[in-house]
């Protein structure tokens, strides 16, 4: 399974250089992951498609190898939306944090040795739970679900 600094890595990348869209494997933690940015606003489309191009009928003819997920990215005032993306649990250091601890990082307090989350910015939380498996961390407080805080991006 890829690791999701491959994502924040190429997501903030293609911010940087201007891109209007781009191709990532196609996972469920990239899905997961490209979902959330999705609806908190920092990308405005997320497509299946091939290498080529982002299709949804060509993504159903082409095998596994082939398959990836598109996404739009987002710039107001010819600026990037999404100005930071960095990795918070490590392969070398899982960072899990149960429902005190999501609730003191969403309410402007330290936890563990994370930052607190600021005005506009996120935390993608990765829970237990199958129906609800990728979250940022607000939901996963309403849900009342913890897990391993994976990435922020603001």
């Amino acid at each position: 399974m890829p690791l999701p600094y491959d994502l924040c890595a190429r997501v903030q990348n293609a911010f940087r250089a201007r891109h209007n869209k781009i191709a990532v494997d196609h996972t469920t933690q990239n899905l997961g992951i490209l979902s959330i940015l999705l609806r908190t606003g920092f990308i405005s489309n997320v497509t299946r498609g091939t290498i080529e191009s982002p299709s949804p009928t060509d993504f159903l003819r082409v095998g596994e190898a082939q398959r990836r997920i598109w996404a739009e990215l987002k710039y107001r005032d010819d600026r990037p939306v999404l100005s930071d993306m960095e990795l918070i649990s490590r392969p070398s250091r899982r960072i899990f944090m149960d429902i005190g601890e999501l609730r003191r990082i969403c309410s402007g307090r330290r936890a563990q040795t994370i930052k607190p989350l600021g005005m506009g910015e996120i935390a993608v939380v990765r829970t237990k739970s199958k129906e609800h498996e990728w979250l940022e961390a607000r939901e996963a407080l309403q849900l009342n679900l913890d897990g391993e805080v994976i990435c922020r991006a603001r």
